[in-house]
């Protein structure tokens, strides 16, 4: 992959879709408009994987429950959510496989006040990112700007990702 540039993220754009409209993770599932670019490289009939829309971080992804569950500790059965933890393991081992990693971020995010479908943020940090850039600094699209990401390499990206998960 060649280098990419950065563009900026409209935050403000993102809350307010992210408050108001429809759960993302379904949307996505369903095929919905406006949700149906996604890049789904993983799905296993219960959960699926698909890219980060505004990345930060090259091959930056989510995994989640299909069915809709916005609580781990209660939405979710143990096996229901060792079996997403097992999905993110994966994703991240074929991540390193995939992209040049020095590590992998694995974390929980979402409010109930939005994005409230329960994700696994699963990114992968770069050789040679400067301590004060790495962990959160990473991962702060409005600080860093999102990666400048066409259709074309996110399609490649999942492809290979595909093959690493098959």
């Amino acid at each position: 992959m060649e280098s990419l540039g950065r563009k900026e993220f409209d935050m403000e754009a993102h809350i307010k879709l992210a408050r108001e409209g429809p759960c993302f993770v379904c949307s996505i599932i369903e095929g919905a408009p406006g949700y149906d670019d996604h890049v789904v490289f993983y799905d296993d009939g219960d959960n699926i994987a698909f890219f980060n829309k505004f990345p930060s971080l090259l091959g930056y992804s989510l995994v989640c429950p299909k069915r809709h569950a916005e609580d781990l500790t209660t939405d979710l059965s143990e096996a229901e959510y060792l079996g997403t933890q097992s999905v993110v393991r994966k994703v991240a081992r074929a991540l390193k496989r995939v992209v040049p990693t020095e590590r992998v971020y694995v974390m929980s995010l979402g409010s109930m006040t939005g994005n409230a479908h329960v994700h696994w943020h699963v990114a992968p940090l770069p050789p040679g990112v400067p301590y004060e850039k790495q962990q959160y600094n990473a991962l702060r699209n409005e600080a860093a700007g999102v990666l400048d990401i066409d259709a074309e390499t996110f399609a490649e990206l999942g492809e290979r990702l595909r093959a690493e998960l098959s």
